[in-house]
C-alpha cells in the first residue's frame, strides 16, 4: 500500500519578508506573492515581490501572481521578480504556455480556473496537458472589473471534484477556506494542496493563531495515495 500524506498549504496574499517567515515557520509549502491586479486584496510592489522571493528557501515554491494576460509580459515580469513559480490569475490572450516551457525552464506554470459551472471542467481538461498545476478558485471574470481572487468566498466543490479526478496535475483548492471549513474541503476535493489568503487574517495581517488552526486543521486530514506527484510539481 502506498502512504497517503496530508495536503501541500500555499499561504497567499504575503506583505513583507516577516509574513513569509511566520508562514514558513507554520509549514507553509508554497508563499503567494500578489502583483498588480484589476481587484481584490494583497498587491505589493515587484520591488517587494523580489526582496521576498530571495530569502525563501529551496523547497519552498516562491509564486507570483500575475493578471496579465500576454506571455511576452509575463515572462518579464517573471525576470524583474526572480520567482520560481507563475500563477496566471486569467487566461492567455497572447502567446502560448510552450513559450514558457521555452523561455523559462525549470519555473513552474499555474493556472488559475475560476469555478463556476460545469464549464469549467472543459476549461481544466483544455490547460493541463500544458502546465505544471490548477489551483481552483472562486474569481469571475465576467465582470466589467474582474475578480481574479481574494474573493473570501467558497464554490461549487462537487465540480472541484470532478475536475481533480480528471486531471493528471496538481491540483489546489482555493476560494473561502478558512480553519473551520478547510477539513470538510480536504475531504470532499481530496486536493493536491489548499490555498488560503483572508482565511488567516485579521484586518489584513497574518494571525498567528488562524494560522496554528488552520494547519492544525489540515494535518488531521490524510488522503489519496502519493502516486504521480513524487515531487511538488509535475513537469
Amino acid at each position: 500500500m502506498e502512504p497517503t500524506r496530508n495536503p501541500r498549504v500555499k499561504i497567499c496574499c504575503i506583505q513583507s519578508i516577516e509574513e513569509a517567515w511566520l508562514a514558513i515557520k507554520y509549514g507553509a509549502s508554497a508563499l503567494g506573492l500578489v502583483s498588480e491586479m484589476p481587484s481584490g486584496p494583497g498587491p505589493i510592489s515587484e520591488e517587494l515581490i523580489k526582496e521576498i522571493a530571495a530569502i525563501i528557501p529551496p523547497g519552498i515554491a516562491s509564486v507570483l501572481l500575475t493578471s496579465k494576460t500576454d506571455t511576452k509580459k509575463i515572462l518579464e515580469q517573471q525576470r524583474r521578480c526572480g520567482v520560481n513559480t507563475i500563477q496566471i490569475v486569467d487566461r492567455l490572450e497572447k502567446g502560448s504556455y510552450q513559450d514558457f516551457r521555452d523561455a523559462m525552464p525549470g519555473i513552474s506554470i499555474i493556472q488559475v480556473i475560476h469555478v463556476s459551472g460545469e464549464e469549467s471542467i472543459e476549461e481544466a481538461l483544455s490547460v493541463s496537458p500544458h502546465v505544471s498545476g490548477i489551483l481552483l478558485d472562486s474569481g469571475d471574470q465576467s465582470l466589467p472589473v474582474k475578480k481574479l481572487g481574494g474573493t473570501g468566498r467558497t464554490h461549487d466543490w462537487n465540480i472541484s471534484r470532478k475536475i481533480r479526478e480528471l486531471v493528471s496535475i496538481p491540483i489546489f483548492l482555493a476560494g473561502g477556506l478558512t480553519p473551520n471549513n478547510v477539513t470538510e474541503a480536504i475531504q470532499q476535493v481530496q486536493p493536491f494542496g489548499v490555498d488560503v489568503c483572508s482565511g488567516v487574517r485579521t484586518k489584513g495581517k497574518l494571525d498567528k493563531a488562524k494560522i496554528s488552526v488552520f494547519f492544525a486543521k489540515v494535518m488531521e486530514v490524510h488522503h489519496e495515495p502519493l502516486g504521480i506527484f513524487k515531487s511538488y510539481f509535475e513537469s
